[in-house]
């Protein structure tokens, strides 16, 4: 093993990996030290278990609901939850098994064990197997991502669960506690209800999904409710009391409490610089956990760079991505533009699903915009109604002009069916700044989903023929 590198990479989740792999091909010396699995979390305990969940639930309504296409499957559905695991984790072992060829065939060397910064962009590497090891590099590259946060009196074991542990279940809990009604909540609240659990959502905040725009999270909350979704909001979670089936019941609020068999603590994930070191060197980490950086992701160390959830930036995996190649282009001495955090694809995949691109309408008002408002639902979409998931809408935000007219797209907010599929037109048109009589002239594909966007752009210029 070498010792010395042109970049050494402190954590293998995608800001890690991507950055190894997009350094390696641009000629860099890079090694990749990570203490679990290539992947990170989002691999491992993260965004693709997640949705290999939920696509089995998508899959088990499509069977309930397939005598309406006139296919009967001749009995209701069940569900062999440990056949999911076992798909769920070859899929993940595939896609791990390929970040690690990808690993070899471009020279990255991986180093397994936990990393930790010393002075002179030192790393020591504790190794798996007992071994340490010496590296030092041009640039060090910190990404050791995140873990679940907890909350007191909710240890982990038994019945509580995070977003770690409920992955690895090998059956449906015939009544599940989601406590916190962000996206993660909801991915798994929609999860758990659509194959056939009693679920309730514990939220503290007024609605679930806060920050959401209020049109898009109105369609979310309705179709949970048509799920038997019980939502508990405004409220704060007092503790459990375990009984002796393995269960337990969950206090909340002014006395109430609800019994269930499983509790998934969702509320949101903490920064994981516990491993990291940093003595000696000028790395600040502030009281929340998370790494000072930049816009272009530098530490206060010179040749010092920090990427992903370490750093206080959007928790995702695509962010991850580009502040990934970020890193390695500025490195380069290439002057890459910063990341524009208020404006990268945002998707939720729960039922149904929600994508958005730049401000909501309150979000665009309180900017100090005047803005015109375009919605139009998925019910009248040809596509929606053959495939059967009219449930949505796609609402697009625009500045208006001094003569009343819209004028520069500013947000696209969609609910519905297959939308974080259909978000890059509107992503592009929020950040290449574009016009509504600019996208408007853009055809799209009839019939389809995606055809929805386009139309509610053209309604933005006082002339369309839906809706």
């Amino acid at each position: 093993m070498s010792d010395q590198f042109d970049v050494i990479v402190i954590g293998g989740g995608p800001g890690g990996y991507s950055a190894a792999l997009y350094g390696a091909s641009a000629g860099l010396n890079v090694a990749l030290v990570e203490m679990d699995a290539l992947g990170g979390t989002c691999l491992n305990r993260g965004c693709i278990p997640a949705k290999a969940f939920l696509e089995t639930a998508a899959v088990k309504r499509h069977v309930d609901h397939a005598a309406e296409f006139g296919i009967n499957p001749g009995g209701p559905a069940t569900v062999d939850f440990a056949r999911t695991q076992a798909r769920k984790q070859g899929i993940v072992d595939g896609l791990v098994g390929g970040i690690a060829a990808m690993c070899k065939g471009r020279n990255v060397e991986v180093f397994n064990g936990t990393g930790s910064l010393g002075p002179g962009r030192t790393v020591g590497v504790a190794m798996n197997d007992g071994s340490k090891a010496i590296i030092t590099g041009t640039n060090v590259i910190l990404a050791t991502g995140s873990v679940p946060r907890t909350i007191p009196g909710f240890d982990r074991g038994g019945p509580i669960m995070t977003s770690d542990e409920v992955l690895d279940l090998d059956y449906v809990p015939s009544r599940v506690a989601v406590i916190g009604g962000g996206a993660i909540g909801c991915e798994f609240a929609s999860t758990f209800a659509d194959l056939g659990a009693e679920v309730t959502i514990l939220e503290g905040a007024p609605k679930i999904l806060p920050g959401l725009d209020k049109d898009v999270a109105k369609v979310v909350e309705r179709s949970f409710k048509k799920k038997k979704i019980a939502l508990k909001t405004g409220i704060m979670v007092n503790g459990h009391e375990p009984n002796d089936s393995g269960g337990t019941k969950v206090n909340f609020g002014d006395g109430e409490s609800v019994e269930v068999d499983a509790v998934v603590v969702s509320v949101g994930r903490r920064p994981l610089a516990d491993h990291l070191g940093l003595e000696g060197t000028a790395v600040v980490v502030d009281e929340r956990g998370f790494v000072q950086v930049n816009e272009f992701c530098e530490t206060g160390e010179p040749g010092v760079y920090a990427v992903g959830d370490l750093i206080n930036t959007p928790q995702l995996a695509h962010v991850g991505y580009a502040e990934a190649i970020l890193t390695i282009k500025h490195l380069l001495g290439e002057s890459p533009m910063p990341v524009m955090y208020d404006k990268v694809p945002w998707a939720i995949y729960c039922h149904p699903e929600v994508a958005w691109a730049g401000p909501g309408e309150q979000q665009a008002k309180d900017a100090g915009h005047d803005v015109v408002v375009g919605k139009h639902p998925f019910k009248f979409n040809s596509r929606a109604q053959i495939v059967g998931e009219t449930e949505g809408l796609v609402k697009v935000i625009a500045k208006k002009n001094a003569d009343g007219t819209a004028g520069q797209i500013l947000g696209v907010h969609m609910v519905g069916p297959w939308v974080t599929e259909q978000l890059s037109g509107g992503y592009l048109a929020v950040n290449w700044e574009a016009t509504v009589d600019d996208v408007a002239e853009f055809l799209q594909p009839h019939p389809s989903l995606s055809e929805l966007f386009g139309e509610t752009v053209l309604s933005l210029t006082g002339r369309n023929f839906n809706g």
